[in-house]
């Protein structure tokens, strides 16, 4: 857990603020959602099986959701990039978060779990 505190920590306003609210959010999706390191990065788990993970673009600095099973959410505001699986879901941290549509998109995410879609 203290790798996770570092990284929260070490990251600079407005990105802390932004990071800390999207793993609030993650974290209130399902009471079996957990947090782990893996890559160096927060990764967020249902039943121990990896749905996404936060991260900051190298380019822009600005935070991001990476959601591992893109490839099957088929929302406009997610970017595929040159990724074949996974998508990214961009975040301003200057504005107010779309609570809407990452709350969908993060249920959407769930579910393919929840539904079988992907195995454990």
């Amino acid at each position: 857990m203290q790798e996770l505190n570092q990284f929260y920590l070490s990251q600079e306003e407005p990105n802390k603020s932004c990071l800390l609210a999207l793993k609030h959010i993650i974290l209130q999706q399902d009471t079996e959602i957990r947090e782990t390191v893996k890559y160096g990065m927060p990764c967020f788990c249902y039943k121990n099986k990896a749905f996404c993970y936060l991260w900051t673009d190298k380019k822009t600095k600005y935070p991001y959701l990476l959601m591992v099973e893109g490839k099957y959410l088929d929302y406009p505001e997610l970017e595929t990039g040159t990724r074949s699986r996974m998508k990214v879901f961009p975040v301003n941290p200057n504005e107010d978060l779309p609570l809407e549509t990452i709350r969908t998109i993060l249920n959407a995410a769930i579910n393919l779990y929840r539904d079988g879609k992907i195995a454990f």
